[in-house]
């Protein structure tokens, strides 16, 4: 399996320019890795030292940040070198990521891994959740350089706990620690007999309480806001959408809403905008509006959804309405604010302990949503006592960054 793997990867490979031509997405994947190298060559020179930091994408990075803070702090004088697979991770951080060298992670063949390795030469890597390169790591650990996998999160359906899945038990062996989310994941490592495994918990937590400690303000937001009580949905889908759209033309008056759509395409934009009964403003907008006049917030821009959600009296969660999955739910429960969600979120533990705990509420279609959002909306003390459920799930779960940190020390470089 290991061998077809290399030959499928490789092929791959050659045939992926091709697909290049039909989705922009893929030529960013493409163009962008047609550099790597070179970059790389330039950038480091024999005497650096590097530790290496793999993330899938953009919400890898953020839950890998933590570590790579601490990790920086404890040895500055090694450089971050921070790899990313998907575009959306790679172009909204590579010119804001932590890391020193920000680079597209060359496909998982043999050649790639070892002409990477070479040049990069790592102490130290971190893969962050769900990364799992066979050659790559096979590689590191023929080299016996120390590799970890942080936050990892494990369930019973994957290739690992299946009859053809023993080529990737071995895989997994290479690791010199696992450290996973929970207890479950630690339980069925082992019955594959991997016992590397330490339970540190998710390191989102300790990234979002950080956030309640930044400077949170957003003047655009206070002047559309004003004294208004605010439902900010973030990270939304269609399908969301369609949900949304028809609660808030129908709304109560005093009632604001703050779209962030996940996908920023004009047309996309446009069509929302069009189902919107009520005055709707854009964020690319605010300089020549009035904002307080407007009753919709529409946020067609990156990298400020993480702050708004600080003046949510209310936030819906994109991503559970349809399949693409669950958005960080966790960005909004720091601030202390209650959650909905659609109805897909049983593989995303925290939505599960949120909703248990009554501070997350899961709703199918748009009555549900009418008689949740109009429940939080008039009663104040049931949204503040649900608001207050995450604020303190999230303080209370914090510690995973520290755990992980501590047993990288105990085997310093």
């Amino acid at each position: 399996m290991q061998l077809l793997y290399s030959t499928l990867t490789a092929v791959f490979e050659k045939v992926l320019p091709v697909s290049g031509l039909f989705s922009g997405k893929m030529k960013q994947f493409v163009k962008g890795r047609k550099t790597v190298f070179q970059t790389l060559q330039t950038t480091l020179s024999p005497t650096d030292k590097t530790i290496w930091f793999h993330c899938a994408s953009l919400g890898e990075y953020e839950q890998g940040l933590p570590v790579m803070e601490a990790i920086k702090e404890k040895y500055p004088q090694y450089k971050l070198v921070v790899t990313f697979f998907s575009p959306s991770g790679y172009e909204n951080k590579k010119n804001s990521s932590l890391g020193d060298i920000n680079v597209y992670l060359p496909l998982d063949t043999k050649s790639n891994v070892k002409k990477f390795l070479n040049l990069v030469k790592p102490e130290m890597v971190f893969f962050v959740k769900y990364e799992f390169w066979p050659n790559y790591l096979l590689e590191l650990n023929r080299r016996k350089i120390p590799t970890y996998l942080i936050s990892g999160l494990f369930r019973n359906n994957q290739l690992f706990f299946k009859p053809l899945g023993s080529w990737m038990r071995k895989v997994l062996k290479t690791f010199t620690h696992i450290f996973v989310q929970d207890e479950k994941s630690k339980r069925l490592l082992e019955t594959i007999s991997i016992q590397q495994v330490i339970v540190s918990g998710d390191t989102r937590y300790d990234r979002v309480s950080k956030q309640i400690e930044e400077n949170n303000n957003l003047d655009f937001i206070e002047s559309f806001k004003t004294e208004s009580l605010c439902i900010v949905a973030g990270s939304t889908w269609p399908e969301d959408e369609e949900i949304l759209v028809d609660y808030i033309n129908q709304s109560p008056e005093n009632v604001k809403f703050i779209i962030a759509p996940h996908n920023l395409k004009n047309e996309q934009i446009k069509a929302l905008e069009n189902s919107i009964l009520k005055k709707t403003v854009r964020f690319t907008e605010k300089d020549r509006k009035n904002l307080n006049d407007f009753d919709v917030f529409i946020l067609d821009s990156i990298g400020h959804l993480k702050k708004v959600y600080s003046y949510a009296d209310i936030a819906y969660v994109g991503g559970g309405m349809g399949s693409t999955g669950l958005h960080n739910i966790l960005e909004a429960a720091t601030f202390g604010v209650p959650i909905v969600i659609g109805k897909n979120y049983k593989i995303f533990p925290e939505a599960i302990a949120l909703q248990s705990r009554a501070g997350l509420f899961s709703v199918a279609n748009k009555e549900e949503i009418k008689v949740i959002f109009d429940k939080l909306i008039i009663n104040k003390s049931f949204r503040e006592k649900t608001g207050m459920i995450n604020g303190h799930y999230v303080q209370n779960n914090t510690g995973a960054t520290q755990t992980i940190v501590n047993e990288i020390l105990s085997s310093k470089l």
